[in-house]
């Protein structure tokens, strides 16, 4: 199920994103739920849970009727958390 999610996100979604320089990602699919991850552009909109609730999980679940739902995910990565860890620390300038 998980590569159907991530093939359906790179084919059908991203395209529609890239226009607005994000993507979408899927962070995580538990007991028929796909959490879904917003990149670039598109991790800092204030539109992003409209655009998963809206765009994203109508694409999803018309090609993928068996999934329960799709929620987005605003966990922050821990790569940003490291970037901001070097910059507090001086370590990067930002």
């Amino acid at each position: 199920m998980e590569e159907k999610i991530k093939t359906i996100l790179t084919e059908k979604v991203n395209p529609l994103l890239e226009g607005h320089r994000g993507g979408a990602e899927l962070a995580k699919y538990e007991n028929g739920v796909a959490y879904i991850k917003m990149t670039g552009a598109c991790s800092g909109c204030p539109s992003a849970q409209y655009t998963v609730e809206e765009i994203i999980r109508s694409i999803v679940l018309e090609e993928l009727p068996e999934l329960d739902d799709i929620i987005l995910d605003m966990s922050v990565s821990r790569e940003l958390i490291d970037m901001a860890k070097k910059i507090l620390s001086g370590e990067i300038e930002i």
